[in-house]
């Protein structure tokens, strides 16, 4: 599982979802669909309809991953807080039931506000 009470974990820039598509493909239940993908230099996360899959590469080649699945059902509340002028990263934080809060940052224009909308509207 990959250590989410690290803050230097994620730092996220957006991507096209079809881009991860084949990584995760294996992963993906049928008829779940990527809506958002963001990534940092190796590691990446995929927001589905269904859930967030957090992937951290690992090794020198990079062939051994952690895929952690984190289900929109176990969200207990969410944060959402968008770039400002001189702080240009935003942030989601997550509070899972049984796992505690997971964060994940946002490089440069990373519409932020549209993550907190598609959670909402799986948990509320």
């Amino acid at each position: 599982m990959i250590d989410f009470s690290s803050s230097s974990v994620f730092k996220l820039s957006h991507i096209d979802p079809a881009e991860i598509q084949p990584q995760i493909a294996g992963l993906l239940l049928e008829g779940e669909v990527l809506l958002v993908a963001a990534k940092t230099v190796r590691d990446f996360v995929v927001f589905t309809d269904k859930r967030i899959i957090a992937v951290n590469v690992q090794g020198i080649t990079g062939k051994k991953r952690d895929f952690s699945s984190l289900p929109y059902s176990k969200v207990q509340a969410f944060s959402v807080e968008t770039a400002g002028t001189l702080d240009l990263d935003a942030e989601l934080e997550l509070w899972f039931s049984g796992l505690g809060k997971v964060r994940f940052e946002f490089r440069g224009s990373f519409d932020v506000t549209y993550l907190g909308r598609l959670i909402a509207s799986k948990i509320l």
